[in-house]
């Protein structure tokens, strides 16, 4: 294959890269917060099994902490498969030039998967904002916490 076959191939492939790039991004944002919700039921726990603090109070955010922790995993699982969908993308494209394949079904559901997985993703992200707010709530104390 030649330079001049090679680029057009390369411009249709720029696409899936910067949303690798992106869900990269969107994937440390996860871990990052997934790791603070692990440290925070650390914290709990140990709290709960000597004794301090009022032991209700802890057990409820210990069960909004396994919550998030639980939609985090999933939206982290997500946004991997997202990315190695992208990745995967980018490979067909290049095999199905050097190798002249009809890859447009393949191109088109894999895209289509990985802007799915990356769409669920952010949902269940958004959902574990929803379940820190009112994890804060009950922190402070507010009693009209809002149902997550």
């Amino acid at each position: 294959m030649d330079l001049q076959h090679l680029i057009p191939i390369l411009q249709v492939a720029v696409g899936p890269v910067i949303l690798i790039s992106g869900v990269g991004l969107l994937l440390l944002t996860m871990t990052n917060r997934f790791g603070r919700v692990i440290d925070r039921s650390r914290e709990l726990v140990e709290q709960v099994r000597s004794g301090k603090g009022d032991r209700a109070r802890n057990e409820a955010q210990l069960q909004i902490l396994w919550d998030r922790a639980r939609l985090l995993r999933t939206a982290i699982y997500l946004a991997g498969a997202s990315a190695l969908l992208a990745a995967s993308l980018v490979i067909v494209l290049f095999l199905g030039a050097k190798l002249s394949w009809n890859v447009a079904a393949a191109v088109g559901t894999l895209f289509v998967g990985c802007l799915a997985a990356i769409c669920v993703s952010l949902l269940l992200f958004l959902r574990d904002l929803q379940r820190s707010l009112r994890a804060l709530a009950l922190e402070l104390d507010i009693n009209n916490t809002p149902r997550a």
